[in-house]
C-alpha cells in the first residue's frame, strides 16, 4: 500500500496545497482583519486545535524556528476565532477550486471523487495523529468542492503527522528537514522558502549540525548518508500514510486516481502561474 500512498500523495497534495498556493484563502482570512500572510497561515492551519498555546502549536507544526509560532499565537485569536478562521479558509479554498477547475467542479465525477476521498480521509485511526485528529473532529462539508478540500487537508495532516515520526526516528529536526529537502532538490538551503528569512548564523548552525553528522559534505551538498536518510524518511512516511486508502477497494481507488489526475495537473499549472 505504500506505493498507493505515494501515488495518491502526488494527486492529493495539489489540493491540500491550495491554502498556500492560491490567493483566495489568504484574501478570505485578510477579510477577518489579518494584515500579513504568516498570521493567515498559522491561524488557518492551527484553527482546528482551538486555543492551543504557542508551545503546543510549535511542537505539532514541528518545522518552525524557535519563537516563530509565538509571534502569531495567541495574537491571531485577538483578531478572530478558530471557528471563523476555519470557515474563511474553507470558503477561500472552495473559491480557488472553482476558479482553477471551472466546470469540472459541477461534474458528477468530481462529486464522486470528493465522496471517495472523504471516505478514505475519515477512515484512519486518530491515535498518535494530533493534527489529523483535530481536523477530523470538524464536520465533513456537504458541497463537493468544500468536501474535496477538507478531505485533502485531512490526508495532508495525516501524512504530516507520520512524516514527523519518520523524521524523529532519524533524529532530524524540523529546520534540518527543510535543509535536507532543499539540498535534495539541488537548491542551496539558505535559498529555501522556509529558511531564507532566518538569520545567517541560524542557518549556518543547522547546516553545521548536519555536516557534523555526515549528512552533508564539505562541499555543502547532500552526502550519500544524507540521501539515504531522505530515502528512509520518505519510504516510512509513505508506509505510515497508507492506512486511509485501505478503506477503498481496487475499483474505487482506480476511479479516484482517474478523476484526480487531470485535476492535479490543472492545480499544479495554476501554482506555476502564481
Amino acid at each position: 500500500m505504500s506505493s498507493v500512498a505515494r501515488r495518491m500523495f502526488e494527486l492529493v497534495e495539489p489540493i491540500g496545497m491550495i491554502p498556500y498556493s492560491s490567493q483566495e484563502p489568504t484574501d478570505a482570512l485578510f477579510a477577518l482583519g489579518f494584515t500579513n500572510y504568516w498570521d493567515t497561515y498559522v491561524a488557518g492551519r492551527a484553527a482546528p486545535l482551538g486555543l492551543a498555546t504557542a508551545d503546543v502549536v510549535h511542537a505539532l507544526f514541528y518545522n518552525f524556528a524557535p519563537g516563530e509560532v509565538a509571534r502569531h499565537i495567541p495574537k491571531v485569536w485577538r483578531t478572530t476565532t478558530p471557528e471563523a478562521a476555519t470557515a474563511a479558509r474553507r470558503s477561500g479554498c472552495a473559491k480557488a477550486l472553482r476558479r482553477i477547475l471551472g466546470d469540472e467542479v459541477s461534474s458528477p465525477a468530481f462529486g464522486r471523487a470528493a465522496l471517495l476521498l472523504a471516505k478514505a480521509a475519515t477512515s484512519a485511526p486518530v491515535e498518535g495523529r494530533p493534527m489529523y485528529a483535530a481536523l477530523r473532529a470538524l464536520p465533513v462539508p456537504v458541497e463537493a468542492e468544500d468536501r474535496l478540500f477538507h478531505a485533502a487537508s485531512l490526508l495532508r495532516e495525516h501524512r504530516g503527522d507520520g512524516h514527523i515520526v519518520a523524521l524523529m526516528l532519524e533524529g532530524v529536526g524540523g529546520l534540518e528537514a527543510h535543509a535536507l529537502l532543499a539540498l535534495d532538490m539541488n537548491l542551496p538551503a539558505e535559498k529555501f522558502g522556509r529558511l531564507h528569512h532566518l538569520p545567517a548564523r541560524h542557518i549556518a548552525a543547522v547546516l553545521d549540525g548536519l555536516r557534523g553528522r555526515g549528512l552533508i559534505g564539505e562541499d555543502g551538498w547532500l552526502s550519500e548518508a544524507g540521501r539515504a536518510v531522505r530515502r528512509r524518511v520518505e519510504a516510512l512516511t509513505d508506509d505510515l500514510a497508507a492506512r486511509p486508502y485501505e478503506s477503498l477497494d481496487a475499483d474505487e481507488l482506480d476511479e479516484l486516481e482517474t478523476t484526480l489526475q487531470p485535476l492535479a495537473t490543472l492545480l499544479i499549472a495554476a501554482q506555476d502561474l502564481n
